[in-house]
Order: C-alpha cells, then structure tokens, then sequence
C-alpha cells in the first residue's frame, strides 16, 4: 500500500484488513492469514482484521453503510494509516470507500501489484509488472491521481486535474502499455530461441510450478546447487533461472526452470503480463508441482495451481506432485513410503514424491522420479550422458532476485 503522508516516515503503514464473504464462497479466507501474508510482504502492519457476510456486494461501498461505518470505528481506534480488502474493488467502489473511511484503499490485486513491483528485479520481470501495473491503473484514472497531474497555471488550475487531463492521462497510459507490450514481446522472442536451442540439443525441460511460499525456490537450489532467493514470504522470486539437473549415467542431463509462484486469485493481468515467464512451464516436459504439505490449505492452494496450468495451456504436461515441507509434519502425518502413485482428476495416475527440501530429505527419490520420466520421454537427440553439464550450470538466465 501506498505510504499516505500522514504515516511516520520509515514506519510500516499500519492496516486495517477486511474480508467479505459473497454468497459463502467456497474460497473465502475468514481468517484473513493469507492477506495478512501478503500484507507483511508489503512492508504493512496489521492492526485489525474485519470480515463481512453478503449476498452480493454492494454496488457503492461493497460492504454496505453498516459495516463501513464499522471499518471506519477501528480505523480510529487503531489508528491505521489504510485499508486493504481482500477482494477486487471497482474503481467506484474504492474512491466511495476512501472518502467514507477518510483513509487510502487497496484492495488484492494492488497489493499483489505493489509487491511485485517490489520483488522484480530483471528487465523482463520489471516490464512485466509495469504492464500489468499500467493495465490496472488504465480503469482506475480518477481526480485523485495525483501523480499523474502535470504542472498547469492560470485560469482553470482549481480542483485538480479535469476531464480533459484525465483523457491525456489515458492516452499517455495506453501509448505506454503499448510501448511496454513491444518490449516484451522482443523478450519473448529471445526466450523462444533460447527454448529452440534446447530443443536442438534434445534437453529434457522440467519446470518448477506451485503455490507461493510453498519453497520452490529452496528445492532449485538444493536440487542443482544453485544460490537463487529464498525466503519464507509470498513471491520471494519472480524472475526465472534455467539451469542443467543432472540425472545419472543413464538419463543424462535436464533442465530446470525456477517459475513465479500463484496464488489464489492471481490478478488476470498479471497472468497475461507474466506469459514469457510462465511460457517455461507451458512448453515443458514435465512439471514438478511443489505443495506445502504441512499447510491445511494445501489441497486448496494444489487446486488453484490446476488451475492457472489450464490457463496457460499446460494442464496435460506430465506431472509430478512434489509434497514439500514433511519435516513439519506431526510423527503421526508422516507419509509412509517417500513415493507413491495417486489417481488424479479424469483418471490420470500421478507420482508424488514427500520431500523436505530445506533438511535434503527425499531429494534422491525425486531425483529418481524426474530421470524415470526423461528416459520415458526419450529420443534418440537426448543429450550423452558424458555432456558435461554438472548441477548448476548455467543454461539460461534472467537475473535471480538476489545473487
């Protein structure tokens, strides 16, 4: 969220987070964890939580008078510097929010803007998150951008920014969404060679998917020695590393693409915007799916994976179900064998392997599972297994998010 000016500088903007429950959504969060998460992510501090039940939302306040004026009591008496709402907000909805609550309004999906535009740190990742930056600020162009006010004297100078402004505002925004969108398609184009030159030496492509903070970064590293970012926070990484895995004598070498993770509710655009990233995972051979097995939202967070896959296209490439964090798990939840065969959705038989990538447990058994599938996936172009390529080399690259 943005630091309003009241905000002591430094200080973490401290906020109020509300949740509303339409129609009881089966993805609804009443504990609010999950926002809470992204609002630490963000640099914010919780100071209340509120959650709401309606039918449908109201069409001015989205939670109705009542409960705005309730928001509105404990934005008072905590204080807090703003507001974020766990669902999308229309941008009338959000400007009628600010003036009854008399403090700045987030919702998701600009906070999930906010801190990937944090996070980012190639050019590609930059661009990417500018676009879909600009994308949603496109629809939100109000009297209250300030920011995108030009200096202007003399007669009609009082008030802000008219309609007139706000219409060059919109030309400029959308001449620089298409200023952007260019830029990334050139990026696109080098990923494609790049991916072309892989295909040429017959390399067996394994793309890393899964929820946000379910440690896919921590497995990249321990799996081919790599010093990617990894933290224990929501979207730690957003640029994508390739390096070589090297699978024995016999399977040879594949390799392995770090992806950004999803969450529920992933902002369209940003799936739109992140397409040359997240193409990695499309046109892959296999994908190891990590899933944090040690939290109670696991099947649901597995679910909503599933989901953005078939939204890019890459829902019938082969998987393996990485169940990642079992040193978590309570002695009486531990699995029984460190590998196993599961009948999935439309009755596809999918291999899990039970990992602890932090403390290197299981890592040979997945490492197992991903070589049996390159030999099954085989071709006569599958590079030698004296290639040469040890774990960690570099195959290519856009710049981790720390070295």
């Amino acid at each position: 969220m943005t630091t309003p000016t009241h905000a002591v500088a430094g200080a973490p903007t401290r906020a109020v987070l509300v949740g509303v429950d339409i129609a009881q959504s089966p993805g609804f969060d009443a504990t609010l964890e999950e926002l809470a998460l992204l609002a630490a992510s963000a640099g914010d501090e919780v100071v209340g939580r509120v959650t709401a039940r309606r039918r449908a939302p109201d069409a001015a306040l989205f939670v109705g008078s009542g409960k705005a004026d309730e928001i509105k009591a404990l934005v008072l008496g905590t204080e807090a510097h703003g507001v974020i709402f766990d669902q999308s907000l229309s941008p009338a909805q959000q400007r009628n929010l600010e003036r009854h609550l008399g403090v700045p309004v987030a919702d998701r999906t600009s906070l999930i803007l906010d801190i990937f535009g944090d996070r980012a740190q190639s050019h590609e990742g930059k661009l990417q998150v500018e676009l879909a930056r600009l994308q949603y600020l496109a629809t939100r162009l109000v009297r209250r951008w300030s920011h995108l006010e030009r200096q202007r004297g003399g007669i009609g100078n009082r008030g802000g920014p008219g309609e007139a402004q706000i219409e060059l505002d919109r030309r400029m925004i959308g001449e620089r969404i298409k200023s952007v969108s260019a830029r990334l398609e050139k990026v696109k184009r080098q990923r494609n060679t790049q991916r072309k030159a892989r295909e040429r030496r017959g390399t067996f492509r394994v793309s890393l998917v899964g929820y946000t903070n379910a440690g896919k970064s921590t497995l990249f590293n321990s799996l081919v020695k790599a010093r990617a970012y990894a933290a224990d926070q929501l979207f730690a990484t957003l640029d994508t590393t390739t390096r070589s895995l090297w699978l024995g004598e016999e399977a040879g070498s594949a390799s392995l693409s770090d992806t950004v993770g999803f969450i529920r509710d992933l902002p369209h655009k940003l799936v739109e915007a992140f397409q040359a990233t997240l193409q990695e995972a499309a046109e892959a051979d296999l994908l190891l799916h990590v899933m944090d097995i040690s939290s109670p939202h696991h099947l649901e967070q597995r679910d909503e994976v599933q989901r953005v896959l078939a939204e890019i296209g890459a829902a019938d490439i082969p998987q393996i179900w990485v169940c990642n964090k079992i040193d978590r798990l309570e002695e009486s939840q531990q699995p029984r064998e460190a590998s196993d065969w599961i009948l999935a959705d439309g009755g596809r038989r999918i291999r899990r392997v039970f990992v602890s990538a932090r403390d290197g447990i299981g890592l040979d058994h997945l490492r197992q599972a991903i070589a049996e599938a390159a030999l099954e996936h085989s071709t006569p172009t599958l590079p030698a297994p004296d290639s040469g390529l040890a774990d960690g080399h570099l195959l290519d690259h856009t710049s981790p998010h720390h070295a």
